[in-house]
């Protein structure tokens, strides 16, 4: 099908990516690369021409993000900023907040986080609590957000509330956009042990005032809208988990090449050997799903992409926590030290296969939607 092999154009996006991931390397400066990737059009290269992006899609951005990632460099605010943010603002938006936002988002000259998770809800995105009610021509949001990356450096969040349906009084799902700087709309940042440029917040909305022109799309359109964002996070999420799966592996081959105990590197012993090929082959398998998931999304294919999706995002994060602890086993001790850069991706690979949703929730999804097996919540 197509996006499983690459078109010319899409493998001189792969190729010119690469080349600005290995001007940056694993020290990279976030806001350098952010600012050259835009001006070089990789960060709305998902976004409609109309509005300053490169008129691509999900196939085109999640090239982009593997490639940093695969030269050390990911930039893990493309996951939400392009990736979700504007995706859904494309799709959903009102032609205001297009005009507002998707220029922006495409020159990197503004950024928005996502906000969904919530304390007590966790991966159950029916428990969410944060609603909306109206109020005049307004809304008035209230609630709590947890581990919502970059609200520091992010113009404006995304949020994920609840409006009360006024036929059935039930809550459904609404997106509203939440300027940084809104009164009531607090942060605080969560001190994680893992290390990354982008930092993790929890958010307090506390009689948040927002006008109507706030509310992004159909307010009876919730759940599409929902999903028309988190299928992109989950691909963008695989791309991020392959490229830094493909950047311990590249640094074990080296080592493996190179580094001679006995009569011969210790790359040609098969005990070595294999287990970096079988590496190797399961981030292929991977990034073969992440295509296939691409490919339906930009086709229209909601449905089909979620399945893909969610199975494109487990592959890749089961092949990247293989593949970083290959690298560090090969390394022996080497692999944990500060020199070789492989020790951090410990903690880092594990992410994807938490987050945004967990392998086991994924697991849940396929064995109800795929196989037709019987719900146990």
């Amino acid at each position: 099908m197509s996006g499983v092999i690459e078109s010319q154009e899409n493998k001189d996006l792969r190729a010119a990516v690469a080349a600005l991931g290995a001007r940056h390397g694993r020290g990279f400066d976030r806001a350098a690369l952010w600012s050259e990737a835009a001006k070089l059009g990789y960060l709305g290269v998902n976004l409609p021409e109309a509005y300053g992006g490169g008129g691509g899609g999900m196939a085109e951005l999640s090239i982009v993000l593997e490639e940093l990632g695969s030269a050390g460099c990911p930039l893990l605010m493309m996951v939400v900023s392009p990736g979700i943010c504007g995706t859904v603002i494309a799709r959903f938006g009102t032609e205001e907040q297009k005009r507002a936002w998707l220029p922006g988002l495409a020159d990197g000259t503004l950024t928005m986080a996502f906000g969904i998770t919530e304390p007590d809800a966790g991966s159950n995105s029916h428990r969410i609590t944060t609603t909306a009610r109206r109020d005049g021509d307004g809304w008035i949001l209230n609630g709590r957000k947890v581990f919502i990356s970059g609200v520091d450096i992010a113009d404006a969040t995304l949020i994920v509330g609840r409006t009360e349906d006024a036929r059935t009084g039930s809550l459904k799902p609404c997106l509203f956009i939440v300027p940084r700087d809104t009164p009531g709309f607090q942060r605080s940042r969560i001190d994680m042990e893992l290390h990354a440029a982008e930092k993790q917040f929890e958010l307090v909305l506390d009689d948040v005032r927002l006008p109507a022109e706030s509310l992004v799309g159909d307010e009876d359109a919730g759940l599409l809208q929902l999903f028309a964002g988190l299928n992109p996070e989950r691909i963008m999420t695989a791309a991020f988990a392959i490229g830094m799966g493909r950047y311990a592996l590249a640094k074990a081959v080296d080592y493996a090449t190179t580094r001679q105990v006995w009569k011969l590197p210790i790359g040609g012993h098969q005990a070595i050997a294999h287990p970096l090929a079988q590496a190797h082959i399961e981030l292929e398998l991977a990034r073969l799903m992440m295509q296939k998931a691409a490919a339906l999304y930009d086709a229209g294919d909601d449905i089909g992409a979620g399945e893909a999706a969610n199975m494109a995002k487990y592959a890749a994060a089961e092949a990247c926590v293989k593949a970083v602890d290959q690298a560090v086993h090969t390394l022996g001790g080497n692999g944990l030290t500060r020199e070789y850069g492989l020790a951090s991706l410990i903690t880092a690979a594990r992410v994807a296969r938490i987050a945004p949703v967990s392998r086991e929730m994924i697991l849940n999804y396929v064995s109800h939607q795929s196989l037709g097996l019987p719900k146990s919540y």
